[in-house]
């Protein structure tokens, strides 16, 4: 619980970032950490508040206020030893977890939570300096085989625990390199590429074996996986992204979110990406579709290509600068929120909805036009959309990023061939079909094929894909062996 009066003694304090100029003409993680001095500090506000309500906040169930308490007294070693049991990878979460849990915190009534994410993060990165992260390597194994397919956090999960379990594991990743949207989907200056090369040497000495250039349903059939393993997990995440069908949509210039930052990302990390491939904002007016953390990372990268101007546009309201905490606590609040990103500069307009496009003689995109929205509560207590008359504006644009998410995994391949040949059942949404809870959890419609993270939930956040990934190989251990011995 840290220190009884350590909420009343101590102010909260979080890392801090260098400045704007200095990170903008760099791909680098940018944070400036606190100290350990300055951490064991923060870790004493945690209190004595009865229920940790931050446990419910937290997707993994961290055990939040035992390491708290274990890195204000000064057991930092205990401390990554109870992190490490409800969470794989908390560099990852450390890093691009929204903490919910901060949100949960008892102490945000006061808008003051117990800064957990960097906490998490400050053990972990102190855990590897230390050396005390090793390999778990099963006592004996079990001779039974499991397909990963997929190796972003829910495949990397599911995959390392099942390793641990004494399974033979194979993971199969589409792209050249492992890590799926944590690797090219999310920038090197949020999330340093080497934290994953790192959590990969030690999982294969672990056990796990990795196959990259693998575009399981096109380059290897399903029906292969599934004649040498004794069980599948899909784990390839919701990577169909929302298109935006209006006038103009075809003109060059605009492009999805994933393949502006994933091509961006190949470059950083030393791959080769021929210029008439790559997409680049240097020099550009640059109009971004969406607001969440995607169109976030476009600004980021945006303006590191040194674009002429950066605009944000969002269909909904404004949030509001402050939640009501006596309707939201402990849940996560619609509030406005503004990104490390979106501090480098950019302009953020909302309810605005985009009609169409208009470009120049040689097909390249020009201009955005779009019109104002309102919304107004029904009879029936849903939000309605409606235009505001005479409120239709045009906004400069030679690059539009489509940040608008995604709708649900990419069904050519893989699972259109386990649709045809295995009966897959999708949901109404267009995911893998497959329930969280009782005998058959995890488990899709097909005997011994699993899922786990978004392409089982849909489009959510890295914490949820670590959780769904670490159930998941419970479950497959439990329908393997009759038994687990894995946490939940």
């Amino acid at each position: 619980m840290g220190k009884p009066t350590g909420f009343m003694e101590y102010r909260r304090r979080d890392w801090g970032y260098q400045p704007v100029g200095d990170r903008v003409v760099h791909y680098n993680e940018f944070v400036i950490p606190l100290t350990a001095e300055e951490v064991s500090v923060q870790g004493a506000r945690c209190m004595d508040c009865g229920i940790p309500f931050c446990h419910e906040g937290c997707p993994v169930n961290n055990i939040i206020p035992d390491w708290n308490d274990l890195v204000y007294r000064g057991d930092w070693r205990s401390a990554i030893e109870v992190l490490h049991s409800t969470n794989n990878f908390p560099e990852f979460t450390g890093r691009i977890c929204p903490a919910p849990c901060e949100t949960a915190c008892t102490l945000n009534i006061d808008d003051s939570p117990v800064t957990i994410k960097g906490i998490e993060c400050a053990i972990v990165d102190r855990a590897w300096e230390e050396g005390w992260i090793k390999p778990q390597v099963p006592e004996r194994r079990t001779g039974k085989r499991v397909a990963v397919v997929g190796s972003g956090p829910a495949g990397l999960a599911a995959a390392q625990q099942l390793a641990r379990a004494g399974h033979q594991v194979a993971l199969f990743e589409k792209a050249d390199r492992i890590g799926g949207l944590l690797r090219y989907g999310i920038p090197d200056f949020k999330l340093s590429k080497r934290l994953i090369d790192r959590r990969m040497a030690q999982m294969r000495t672990e056990g796990v074996e990795f196959h990259t250039n693998a575009h399981v349903g096109v380059d290897i059939p399903v029906s292969k996986l599934r004649q040498d393993h004794d069980a599948l997990i899909l784990a390839g995440g919701a990577e169909k992204p929302r298109d935006l069908d209006v006038p103009g949509r075809s003109f060059a210039g605009i492009h999805f979110a994933m393949d502006f930052l994933t091509r961006n990302s190949k470059r950083v990390q030393g791959s080769y990406v021929p210029d008439d491939d790559f997409i680049s904002a240097e020099g550009k007016d640059v109009v971004v579709i969406g607001g969440g953390d995607t169109g976030s990372d476009c600004i980021g990268t945006s303006n590191r290509h040194g674009a002429r101007s950066v605009t944000q546009i969002e269909i909904l309201d404004r949030p509001p600068e402050k939640e009501d905490k006596g309707l939201t606590w402990p849940n996560w609040p619609n509030r406005l929120r503004t990104s490390s990103s979106q501090e480098e500069g950019c302009k953020r307009l909302w309810k605005v909805a985009t009609k169409a496009f208009r470009g120049d003689e040689e097909g390249n995109v020009t201009a955005l036009e779009y019109s104002l929205v309102r919304w107004d509560k029904g009879a029936d207590g849903r939000w309605q959309m409606e235009e505001v008359p005479a409120s239709r504006g045009e906004l400069k644009a030679d690059l539009v990023l489509l940040a608008m998410g995604f709708v649900h995994p990419v069904h050519a391949g893989m699972i259109d061939e386990l649709r045809e040949t295995e009966g897959l059942e999708l949901d109404r949404r267009g995911n893998v079909k497959g329930a969280t809870e009782g005998s058959r959890a995890y488990h899709t419609s097909v005997e011994g094929v699993f899922s786990a993270g978004d392409m089982r939930r849909g489009q959510s956040l890295v914490v949820w894909a670590i959780r769904e990934g670490r159930q998941c190989a419970r479950a497959v251990d439990e329908w393997l062996m009759g038994r687990s011995d894995l946490p939940r």
